[in-house]
C-alpha cells in the first residue's frame, strides 16, 4: 500500500492542494484512496466534505493529533497531508508511514531556505533509501525574478524537481467545490494536467 506523504514546514506552500489532486488523480483511476490529514487546520477534511458524492470515492480517518491512526483494510493507496512546523517525533510518526514524500516549494527566498534544511532532514529521517524524496514547484509565475531564483535554488537542492506548477485560479475554484483537476472536462485545465504528468508518472512508479 503506497502512502505519499505531502510535507513541507513552510505553511502556505499548496500542502493541501498537492495532497487533494494527487488523492484525486489516485481515485479517478479506480484506487481505495484514503486521504489523511494531520494537519491542525483539517483543510483536506473540510474539503472532502464538499466533494461531491457522484465523484470517485475518496475515504478519510480519523486523528487525535497526537498519533497517526492507519488505514482501515481495504485501501490501496494513501495521502497524508501535514501541517506547517512538522519536526520531531510528529516528523519521525509520518516518516515510518511514508514511501513517497513530495515536498511543494514556492519561489520566495524565505521558502527556499526553509525547504533546503527539510529536505536535508529527510534524508536523514527516511527510514530506508526505498524512500523516494521529490520536490515541485508551486505557484510559480514564468519569467520572473522569483522564479529564476527557484530554478538556481532547485538545480542544488540534492532532489529530484518533478516540475513546476503554474499560478493559476484553477485550483482556487476546483477547491472550493471538492474537485480536482481530474473531476472536470480536460479542456478546461489542459494546461495544468500537462504540469501534473511528471507527479502522476512519479506516483506511479
Amino acid at each position: 500500500m503506497p502512502v505519499i506523504v505531502v510535507a513541507n514546514p513552510k505553511g502556505g506552500v499548496g500542502k493541501s492542494t498537492l495532497s487533494t489532486n494527487l488523492a484525486g488523480w489516485l481515485a479517478r483511476q479506480g484506487h481505495a484512496v484514503m486521504l489523511g490529514d494531520v494537519d491542525r487546520q483539517q483543510s483536506a477534511r473540510t474539503w472532502l466534505s464538499l466533494r461531491p458524492p457522484e465523484l470517485p470515492t475518496i475515504a478519510t480517518w480519523d486523528t487525535d493529533h497526537e498519533d497517526i491512526v492507519k488505514p482501515p483494510k481495504g485501501t490501496t493507496h494513501v495521502v497524508i497531508d501535514t501541517p506547517a512546523g512538522l519536526h520531531g517525533k510528529r516528523l519521525d510518526e509520518v516518516m515510518k508511514l511514508a514511501d513517497y514524500v513530495l515536498v511543494p516549494l514556492q519561489p520566495s527566498i524565505f521558502d527556499i531556505y526553509a525547504t533546503r534544511a527539510f529536505v536535508a532532514e529527510l534524508q536523514v529521517r527516511r527510514k530506508h533509501d526505498k524512500v523516494k524524496v521529490a520536490v515541485v514547484g508551486n505557484r510559480v509565475k514564468d519569467h520572473t525574478i522569483a522564479a529564476d531564483q527557484l530554478k538556481s535554488f532547485l538545480e542544488t537542492l540534492g532532489a529530484p524537481v518533478l516540475t513546476h506548477l503554474r499560478d493559476t485560479q484553477n485550483y482556487v475554484h476546483l477547491a472550493a467545490r471538492g474537485l480536482t483537476l481530474w473531476d472536470v472536462a480536460p479542456g478546461r485545465v489542459e494546461k495544468d494536467l500537462e504540469q501534473w504528468a511528471p507527479v502522476t508518472a512519479w506516483a506511479a512508479q
